[in-house]
């Protein structure tokens, strides 16, 4: 199991709720952990799913939604 973890712009639960939903579609997610306070995404996955889709999955959110989107540093 890999987890990766993504620098979102989430405001609300509601921006929460949606990454989950957006990720929790893709096969090989296992968990997804959001902490808006801290503006991060945790998702532990296996390797049917790359960081390189989770990511573009949530780029196509963010520009729908104008929150950032970026892999954590």
């Amino acid at each position: 199991m890999t987890e990766t973890v993504f620098d979102v712009g989430m405001t609300c639960e509601g921006c929460a709720n949606a990454v989950k939903r957006i990720l929790g579609k893709l096969d090989g997610v296992t968990n997804i952990d959001t902490n808006v306070d801290a503006k991060k995404v945790t998702v532990a996955h296996g390797d049917a799913v790359t960081k390189e889709v989770m990511l573009a999955k949530l780029t196509k959110w963010s520009e729908a939604s104008g929150k950032s989107v970026a892999l954590a540093a």
